[in-house]
């Protein structure tokens, strides 16, 4: 199998990703700062997806209500069209606003559920979720147990990964294992988040471009 080196190059100015059939739109993005008194300050990136269906890809914190239905209001919406809620794991800066959307659909992790209705699936199981043809979830283990990331294709930048906390941020190298339950597991999902997207969407930073350099041969054999 041929070796890659991967290179990640963050884009802090763009938050619209435009497609077909689904556009992406970073309604907030995420951040994590850190506080003279060892406390930090934490919001989760949240991301809508418009297209054949309408999927808000993590809720923000409480703290976000009255920002959220304003991104909606922007973008000529009401809670009531979100046809898909995904939170990609349970922390309260990713599901604070799940109560906004009692019509939706609605994934936490593996669970997920329509009102009381909870669907079979196979995400916990390592299977993904396919929504359409161009969405799909993804089970990215680690961080928490049971996370999941949204795989979006047909956009104009290829494959897009709306990944949560699978990513904290495109420089997340020394940070990421310090919050993760189980670091083994999830350095396992990142190398394969990394072979698979174009561009990922992290939960606390700027979306950052992924870059796959193959070797030639002769490179390979000499490293040998």
């Amino acid at each position: 199998m041929d070796m890659c080196s991967i290179i990640k190059t963050e884009c802090a100015d763009i938050k619209d990703i435009l497609g077909e059939p689904y556009c992406i739109y970073v309604l907030k993005q995420g951040y994590c700062l850190a506080e003279p008194d060892g406390s930090f300050r934490a919001d989760g990136t949240i991301s809508l997806l418009i297209g054949p269906k309408i999927i808000l890809v993590d809720t923000g914190g409480p703290w976000d209500r009255d920002f959220l239905l304003s991104k909606l209001t922007e973008k000529g919406l009401t809670p009531d069209d979100v046809s898909l809620v995904i939170c990609t794991h349970g922390h309260s800066d990713h599901v604070g606003n799940l109560g906004l959307f009692s019509e939706a659909t609605i994934v936490v992790g593996s669970d997920i559920s329509q009102g009381d209705r909870y669907l079979p699936n196979q995400l916990a199981e390592g299977l993904p979720y396919p929504i359409d043809d161009h969405v799909a979830i993804i089970p990215t283990a680690g961080h928490t147990g049971r996370d999941v990331s949204v795989l979006v294709k047909g956009t104009a930048v290829g494959k897009v990964l709306v990944a949560g906390d699978l990513f904290e941020c495109c420089t997340d190298e020394h940070s990421w294992k310090e919050l993760s339950e189980n670091p083994e597991v999830q350095e396992v999902s990142r190398q394969a988040a990394l072979s698979i997207a174009d561009v990922i969407i992290p939960g606390h930073g700027p979306l950052f471009k992924v870059f796959r350099e193959t070797p030639k041969t002769n490179e390979v054999l000499g490293s040998v």
